[in-house]
């Protein structure tokens, strides 16, 4: 069983005009735009993206009682997401509010103040089927949450479990950033594979970073991880190894809609197929062509999302992929 803790939200993201939104003239560019609520999250559209590939899945993470609360809950059911970690509370669901830019890009806001997810606390086991566990986003920002899923980390380590990190960092949650990035650094050692883009990458180096991802991946591979993989958008993916090994593959070509969920969907295929080479181990042992594998599987469901709008993963008839050898 592979477990993601984290956040689940609900993402506003806006609607396609509609013949008079706008009024009699129709849509202005002063008018606001309609928005859609849609299921969100990074860990938790990990979590739907996993059960989707055909991994047992769980979901370790807090949620409302309210509307948005229950539809989240009724989203990891549908797909098959064991539940049985998941908590409940009166408070209201986060909002994050989507701007979609030049290219497909999101850049989010969020309305986060006194929401259920931010109250989880640490489950006294898990499941003795675990041999994974999922961490990032907003969940290892704001407090109390942070800390609670700081130690599961830090426990799910401790036990031999392999231990995937995804920052998807969001300055506007992170009011101190030399603070993050220290804390940042302080869970490397408890990390088997670290996932993030060039862009959080130069932004968690700061300034000593100098603008150079794979310098700064370097760095933090030193501090413990077993592999570092480097998301670039279109241009693909790259990974660094303790073993010495730096391998990259090309991005798929598709036509992008919008990328909400891209890099949940590669957390979850990385996943996946590393555990179809069996090594959700503390210290895997993979080649350049195990890994070549892995990274071509996570462009290729990569590519599905992005071709739809919002964050809807592949299933894995959809991906139509060889079984890893």
């Amino acid at each position: 069983m592979i477990i993601v803790a984290g956040e689940a939200l609900i993402d506003l993201v806006p609607a396609e005009a509609r013949p008079g939104d706008g009024g009699q003239d129709g849509p202005t560019a002063g008018d606001l735009p309609a928005l859609l609520p849609k299921r969100g999250g990074g860990p938790y559209n990990t979590a739907v993206a996993l059960a989707r590939l055909g991994s047992s899945t769980a979901f370790c993470s807090r949620l409302s009682t309210d509307h948005f609360g229950r539809a989240l809950l009724s989203g990891l059911t549908a797909d098959g997401v064991d539940t049985s970690l998941v908590q409940r509370g009166p408070e209201p669901t986060t909002l994050a509010v989507a701007h979609i830019g030049d290219g497909g890009s999101a850049e989010y806001s969020f309305h986060a103040g006194g929401t259920a997810d931010r109250l989880f606390t640490s489950p006294d086991t898990l499941p003795e089927a675990a041999r994974a566990v999922s961490f990032g986003t907003c969940s290892l920002v704001l407090e109390p949450g942070a800390s609670a899923y700081e130690e599961l980390m830090r426990r799910a380590f401790a036990r031999g479990l392999f231990t995937a990190l995804d920052p998807n960092v969001r300055p506007g949650l992170i009011p101190d950033a030399d603070a993050y990035r220290a804390r940042f650094r302080s869970w490397l050692p408890y990390v088997t594979l670290l996932k993030l883009s060039e862009e959080d990458a130069a932004w968690l180096a700061g300034p000593e970073g100098e603008g150079d991802p794979v310098a700064a991946a370097g760095k933090w591979l030193a501090a413990g991880p077993y592999a570092v993989v480097l998301t670039r958008g279109g241009a693909g993916l790259t990974v660094l190894t303790r073993d010495g090994l730096e391998l990259s593959v090309p991005g798929e070509r598709v036509t992008v809609v919008d990328t909400i969920g891209a890099g949940d969907t590669v957390n979850a295929a990385l996943l996946h197929r590393l555990d179809g080479h069996g090594a959700l181990v503390p210290s895997p042992v993979l080649g350049a062509e195990e890994w070549r594998d892995i990274l071509a599987f996570a462009a290729r469901a990569a590519a599905v999302t992005c071709s739809r709008a919002g964050a809807r993963p592949p299933y894995a008839a959809e991906l139509a992929a060889s079984p890893a050898r």
